[in-house]
């Protein structure tokens, strides 16, 4: 008896072990979106520092994110992540932090921080460049900073300091730390530590500024943060000429309140950064709005679910309630793994998620339908030869199909950035969880069923026997679905031109990802018109901007540029008509990251045709993938198309939904495919359309039970989704039916057409094979014959 069944077994319960400890131990990471907060993204640029070029390269972008993370340590944010994408760019996620503005402003900064001898007083403003005076050289030994400089006295208003030569920077404090003086009065002020070498520094520049006499400028020393003067104390008159202040510590007084002096503390704590950044993206998202997403998913996910469910269990009865709880353990296997993997849950990686159950579902049918139509053919009284069959006829298929959609989940992960590449990061895990789920754990649920004497003596319940409504339908009807291809171009050209049009006559609604711009979502504690919050918004100074309704009563506004400032200013002119105004999301996208966003998702969608053309190659003809991949281009056509009559935005959220039907469109194509290449192996001489047809019918229920449990989850997903996930739902909705329909519409037709006129070579049989195929023949005498087959 063969040891594979138990070897299987082993294998499945090892697996649900391992995950039900991770998925145990291992607390879920929720991304801002369903939790709040606020994620910048910054970019590094090149910078002169001490007349010397430094790049913006990997080496220092990380430097930079190390001085980030201190100032982001200091600043007291819980559970805060900062991580380096590519070479120039940082992403800083800040949790629960819902007004960005503070903190762009702090992390930001370059924060390089100087101390200098006060050397005069002039009432004369400097010129365009203050930061040097002319006829003085630079001694550039210091960091950018050490010629003479003529900046504003924060003491005295419309009076300017000339500065000497730096005496310290920033790389000499050691700490530095908010504090609230009580005993002279003095309110919030800086506390600096200096290091060993800075203290010595420190002594001097006040030792020497003690010799001067009591209230000359020469008395004072200048604390210069970014060109600006923060503080510029008197020395005080207790400390003696030439010796300074000495014991390595000082404060900085300037009026300030706690956060002032908390943000300058976090500044200077973590040192200047080693290039220049600025922010390229920046998201907030309240925490209320991320509590409904969680919600509204996780309805739409056991509604949508529990209908799948239902659905299976209906069509293969007891094979279909194993599929079932195998599902369930796929949602443990696909959870497991992605907490292990320390992966982020995003609003996308959700749907990703609930639709990957949906997709799992197919890699069941497809085996059961096998194992159907094995059944019915041979009327064995045995089940288990039946279901072995049908797991080992379905596996060719089960991999391609998988494989097909790996590919676009990979490029969502390579090319997206933002939630959209957690949603690649979650369908990916989906898939290989699902073929886990479906080739190991049912198998072996199957296996152990179907050889209980119970079932045995009641062969109907496994719903193996059963024909079922479509293959019956299709049975008696026999239709020439594949011999109709005139109609089918002509339907499917009809269907593009309707599609091309629309792009070319409403266009596309770009969202902010792709144009740049900011887009920032208000909910009101009043319900406001559309026309109201427009007009109330253009009044505020902002006629050019797109005020819409975004779901539940919330009002959207978009506009090309708008800063902080100018956001609160459409806040407090909505506040008028809608009461008390909430930020609800906020998203803002740099011109120069909206071209690159664009750029990519254009790469990804051609590197997607490139590389299933070029697996579908392999794996078939060219002539077959030619007609995948051209029915797949006729998919995205249509939801693009159908997109822009409806005017729905056209984000990274569709690009997720546009590739996702990508790999669905194949995938269903790539069943029909491998059904017509091994009938063809098996009756190499049958005509090529009638094998194509025959293919078409003994898939069909397989494609319409699929279809319906993925549609299931989406449907589900679209209503009970939210507003967020509803376009996703329905791109994604569009693309399952069309799909459906092309591979019966395009690509067989296509395929079988370019295959009659680009023939494959013929095949040599195999040793021993007659010409006539009616038995063995020695190889001798084959090779006598000359017969060429």
């Amino acid at each position: 008896m063969s040891r594979a069944p138990l070897w299987r077994a082993i294998i499945a319960l090892g697996v649900i072990a391992v995950s039900l400890y991770f998925a145990l131990t291992q607390p879920a990471r929720l991304g801002l979106d369903l939790r709040g907060g606020t994620q910048i993204v910054l970019e590094t640029k090149d910078s002169k520092n001490s007349g010397k070029l430094v790049k913006a390269d990997a080496d220092s972008t990380q430097r930079a994110l190390e001085v980030l993370r201190h100032r982001v340590d200091a600043l007291g944010v819980a559970e805060p992540s900062l991580t380096r994408s590519g070479d120039k760019r940082i992403i800083v996620e800040l949790p629960g932090v819902q007004d960005p503005r503070e903190a762009a402003k702090v992390i930001g900064r370059t924060a390089q921080l100087t101390v200098h001898p006060v050397t005069g007083v002039t009432d004369k403003k400097p010129g365009k460049n203050p930061d040097k005076t002319p006829g003085r050289k630079t001694d550039e030994k210091a960091d950018g900073a050490d010629a003479s400089r003529v900046l504003p006295d924060p003491n005295r208003p419309g009076a300017y300091l000339t500065l000497g030569p730096a005496v310290l920077t920033g790389d000499g404090v050691r700490e530095a730390r908010a504090v609230l003086e009580q005993q002279n009065l003095a309110g919030w002020t800086v506390h600096l530590g200096f290091r060993d070498s800075a203290s010595t520094a420190w002594a001097q520049v006040t030792g020497k500024a003690a010799c001067a006499a009591q209230g000359a400028p020469e008395r004072r020393v200048a604390i210069v943060l970014d060109g600006r003067v923060i503080s510029a104390p008197d020395v005080d008159a207790g400390v003696h000429c030439g010796t300074g202040i000495t014991g390595g510590s000082t404060q900085i007084t300037g009026g300030f309140d706690q956060e002032e002096a908390k943000n300058l503390a976090a500044l200077v704590k973590g040192g200047a950064l080693p290039v220049p950044v600025h922010v390229v993206e920046q998201r907030t998202v309240g925490p209320t709005l991320g509590s409904e997403a969680i919600d509204a998913s996780a309805r739409a996910a056991v509604i949508g679910l529990a209908l799948t469910t239902l659905f299976i269990i209906v069509v293969y009865r007891l094979l279909g309630a194993l599929a079932a709880l195998a599902l369930a353990l796929y949602g443990l296997i696909s959870y497991a793994a992605l907490v292990a993997l320390g992966a982020t849950f995003t609003l996308p990686g959700l749907a990703g998620f609930v639709l990957a159950v949906g997709m799992a579902v197919d890699a069941n049918v497809l085996v059961f339908e096998r194992a159907r139509e094995e059944y019915l053919g041979s009327r064995s009284t045995h089940l288990d030869r039946p279901v072995r069959t049908g797991f080992a006829n379905a596996w060719s298929a089960v991999i391609d199909s998988n494989v097909t959609t790996l590919l676009s989940a990979g490029l969502l992960f390579f090319f997206a950035i933002g939630p959209v590449k957690g949603f690649g990061v979650t369908l990916s895990v989906g898939v290989l969880a699902s073929m886990v789920s479906a080739l190991i754990i049912t198998r072996v649920l199957a296996d152990f069923a179907v050889r209980r004497r119970f079932v045995r003596k009641r062969p109907a319940l496994t719903g193996l026997t059963a024909t079922g409504r479509v293959r019956s339908w299709l049975a008696r009807r026999n239709p020439r679905l594949v011999h109709h291809r005139r109609r089918w171009f002509g339907a499917s050209a009809l269907l593009i031109v309707v599609a091309v049009a629309g792009i070319a006559l409403r266009g596309l609604d770009f969202g902010v990802e792709f144009t740049g711009g900011r887009l920032v979502e208000y909910s009101t504690s009043r319900p406001v018109q559309v026309d109201t919050a427009r007009e109330a918004v253009a009044d505020a100074g902002f006629p050019r901007a797109v005020v819409q309704e975004s779901g539940d009563g919330d009002i959207s506004v978009r506009t090309e540029r708008l800063s902080d400032d100018e956001q609160q200013t459409i806040r407090a002119a909505l506040a008028e008509p809608g009461g008390e105004v909430t930020v609800e999301r906020d998203e803002s996208i740099g011109p120069s990251l909206g071209d690159e966003m664009r750029h990519k998702a254009l790469i990804a969608l051609g590197v997607a045709v490139a590389a299933q053309l070029i697996y579908l190659s392999v794996r078939f003809r060219w002539t077959f993938a030619t007609g995948a991949v051209t029915a797949m281009v006729h998919d995205v056509v249509l939801v693009v198309g159908l997109f822009a009559w409806l005017g729905r935005p056209v984000d990274s959220v569709f690009l997720a939904a546009l590739l996702t039907v990508i790999g669905y469109s194949v995938n269903d194509t790539v069943v029909v495919f491998d059904r017509v290449r091994e009938s063809r192996r098996r009756d190499p001489r049958s005509p090529l359309f009638a094998t194509a047809n025959k293919a078409v019918i003994q898939t069909l229920p397989r494609t319409v039970n699929t279809g319906m449990g993925a549609l299931f989850v989406l449907a589900a997903l679209a209503v009970l989704g939210g507003d967020s996930l509803a376009d996703f739902s329905v791109a994604l909705i569009a693309g399952v039916l069309v799909g459906m329909a092309s591979t019966v519409s395009v690509a067989v037709p296509l395929a079988t057409t370019l295959e009659e006129r680009w023939p494959a070579p013929p095949r040599r049989p195999r040793g021993d094979v007659r010409p006539d195929g009616a038995g063995p023949l020695d190889r001798k005498r084959q090779r006598d014959t000359g017969a060429v087959v």
